[in-house]
C-alpha cells in the first residue's frame, strides 16, 4: 500500500537522507548506548517539529537515549522515533512534514505535561544541563523540575519513586 504524502518525492528524499544521517549519528547499538536516567512511563507519543531538534533535546538534555528512528508507516517523509525512559517503557514521537501544526496548547484530551520519573543523581544532572543551556525551568517540592522540551510541551523530571508522588503511594 501506498503512504499518504503531503511533500514531494524530493522533500521526501531529503528527509530520508536527514533521517539516514541522525540515525547514524546519534543510534547507538544496545552494547554502545548510554544507559538511561529514567524509570519509566507509560508509553506516550508526542508530534514534534523538528527530529534532529527532539532527539538532540531528550537524548542530550534530558539522558534518554534514542533507541529507533524509522518512517512512519502513515505518512510518507514522517519519522517516528523512540527513545528509552527506562524500566521498559518509551517515549515515542512523530514528525507530520507537510502538515503544519499549531503550536503547543493545553486541549481537551491534550497533554498537560510528561512527568518522568529519574534517580535523584540524574535529576540533579539534568538540572545542571538545563542551566549550562541556559533552559528555563522551575522546581516544585524539591523533587520535580519543570520545562518545556523544544516545541513546548511541559516535562516534568520528578525524583520521587515509581509509584510515589511527594511521599503519597500513586498506585
Amino acid at each position: 500500500m501506498d503512504k499518504a504524502s503531503l511533500i514531494s518525492e524530493d522533500e521526501r528524499k531529503t528527509l530520508t537522507e536527514a533521517r539516514d544521517r541522525i540515525r547514524a549519528e546519534f543510534l547507538f547499538s544496545h552494547d554502545h548506548r548510554p544507559p538511561t536516567t529514567g524509570r519509566g512511563i507509560h508509553h506516550t507519543a508526542l508530534i514534534c517539529r523538528d527530529v534532529e531538534t527532539t532527539v538532540e533535546w531528550y537524548q542530550n538534555v534530558a539522558g534518554f537515549p534514542v533507541t529507533v528512528l524509522f518512517e512512519n508507516r502513515d505518512l510518507a517523509g514522517s519519522t517516528h522515533f523512540f527513545f528509552d525512559v527506562g524500566n521498559g517503557n518509551c517515549l515515542a514521537f512523530f514528525d507530520l512534514p507537510g502538515v503544519e501544526p499549531q503550536p503547543y496548547a493545553e486541549v481537551l484530551g491534550g497533554l498537560h505535561h510528561l512527568a518522568i520519573s529519574v534517580p535523584e543523581q540524574q535529576w540533579h544532572e539534568i538540572r545542571a544541563r538545563l542551566d549550562d543551556r541556559k533552559i528555563e525551568y522551575f522546581v516544585h517540592s524539591e523533587v520535580s523540575i519543570y520545562t518545556q522540551d523544544p516545541d513546548g510541551a511541559r516535562i516534568e523530571f520528578i525524583h520521587d519513586p515509581l509509584g510515589e508522588m511527594y511521599g503519597e503511594p500513586t498506585v
